[in-house]
């Protein structure tokens, strides 16, 4: 653990310090075993703590949870799991992308329906590998059924969205395309779409590189995947971060060819924090648009042959 709360204000130090007295006990508090991390500029709540795991012997880190603001659990939310990069933490989403923050202001202001968020903890920093194998298991066995236990989150696919950046965003897309049941909308934020070979990638047979392949997943499953109306929004920094603006380019000529609804968000940038920071408020629009959203981000479906939508910010 690390910080316990973030001062926004003399106002809400104090109204902040009440709470976190509060939520120091494990019986305290929305989330039972979580503390308080942060509280939103708008009334959102950024929870830190462990989730239970099946999957490791030990103990996998802290995981993070964001409630959004006049957070009721008489309230079924939309959910958006995401994964951080390897190397990465929850953190890097709540310190660096500022989600919060984002998020709050997007809820309030009619930008975003209200909606939980779930940043499961991850490998640690010297683990070289990706979101697959074990950690897939780890999400998908563990990460999930703890959180429609603990949160009051809608149980369908439409209300699902699996998001990540760099390396998280590849498990994301390789993960939701194999599992359309159970996850409705994938982004990847500066993610790349062939599995590398480490990790639980390493020394595998083509077949299971094949399988995790989401190109070849969607060459094979293409109109399985329309008819359950998979969406998938694709960021990319266009200036610092030309490897993966390539790779980025060419799968969403796929998802074009394919007919797969899809948006493309395009900005000057590289593959860091402050870009990742820059795309989150498109990132959110596209998996829980509200009422005020803007047109171009809250385009859900793409006809086939349309050309997909270039957002530049």
């Amino acid at each position: 653990m690390r910080r316990a709360v973030v001062a926004l204000g003399a106002a809400a130090v104090a109204f902040s310090a009440c709470v976190l007295l509060a939520a120091s006990s494990a019986s305290v508090g929305p989330i039972p075993g979580f503390t308080l991390l942060e509280l939103g500029p708008d009334g959102g709540q950024v929870w830190q703590g462990a989730i239970a795991n099946t999957v490791f012997r030990q103990a996998v880190g802290t995981s993070i949870v964001y409630l959004p603001p006049h957070y009721s659990t008489a309230v079924r939310y939309p959910v958006v799991y995401v994964l951080h990069g390897l190397p990465g933490s929850p953190y890097s989403v709540v310190d660096g992308m500022a989600l919060g923050k984002v998020a709050d202001r997007l809820v309030t202001t009619g930008v975003l329906r209200p909606f939980i968020a779930v940043i499961p903890a991850g490998p640690r920093p010297k683990y070289d590998g990706e979101w697959g194998g074990k950690w897939e298991r780890l999400l998908l066995d563990d990460v999930l059924p703890w959180s429609e236990s603990h949160l009051p989150i809608e149980d369908v696919p439409s209300g699902r969205t699996l998001a990540g950046y760099s390396a998280g965003g590849f498990g994301a897309i390789d993960i939701g395309l194999r599992h359309p049941a159970t996850f409705g909308t994938l982004e990847a934020w500066s993610g790349y779409f062939e599995p590398p070979h480490d990790g639980p990638f390493r020394r595998v047979s083509a077949a299971t590189l094949n399988a995790n392949d989401p190109t070849s997943i969607l060459q094979r499953d293409a109109a399985a995947r329309r008819r359950e109306h998979i969406r998938v929004f694709l960021s990319v920094g266009s200036t610092h971060d030309r490897w993966t603006e390539a790779r980025t380019l060419e799968f969403a000529a796929e998802l074009r060819a394919l007919g797969i609804p899809h948006s493309l968000w395009l900005a000057p940038g590289g593959h860091n924090g402050k870009f990742w920071r820059r795309q989150l408020p498109a990132a959110l629009e596209f998996a829980v648009p509200g009422a005020g959203a803007g047109a171009e981000n809250a385009r859900t479906v793409i006809p086939p042959l349309a050309p997909a939508p270039h957002v530049r910010a």
